[in-house]
């Protein structure tokens, strides 16, 4: 059974981090492009950010460029977000995703878990 489980999401001030978790399961992770995507009520969900298969080269949209991370450990099968420098603007549902190269179809998502920013 094929499973991506987000945890280390929650409430936190504006200025602070967090870790976001994604484990995967049930498919070959090293194989897999991995991404963040973020959705908040009203908005569309975009792409957050994304790395290759070894983590060679990685991708991140302008809103959060030199302030998230995203790194994975294909033998953990995990891949992380980083997030430092939090916005109000950075409240969302934050999901994971996974996509078989040369497809740039996401084959799988997680469920997502909840990032608030606020004071």
């Amino acid at each position: 059974q094929v499973q991506l489980v987000e945890s280390g999401g929650g409430l936190v001030q504006p200025g602070g981090s967090l870790r976001l978790s994604c484990e995967a399961s049930g498919f070959n992770f090293r194989y897999y492009v991995m991404g963040w995507y973020r959705q908040a009520p009203g908005k569309e969900r975009e792409l957050v950010a994304s790395i290759t298969t070894t983590g060679g080269t990685t991708n991140y949209a302008d809103s959060v460029k030199g302030r998230f991370t995203i790194s994975r450990d294909n033998d953990k099968n995990t891949v992380y977000l980083h997030m430092n420098s939090l916005k109000p603007e950075d409240t969302a549902v934050y999901l994971c995703a996974a996509k078989l190269p040369p497809s740039r179809v996401n084959r799988y998502w997680g469920q997502g878990t909840q990032v608030t920013v606020s004071s």
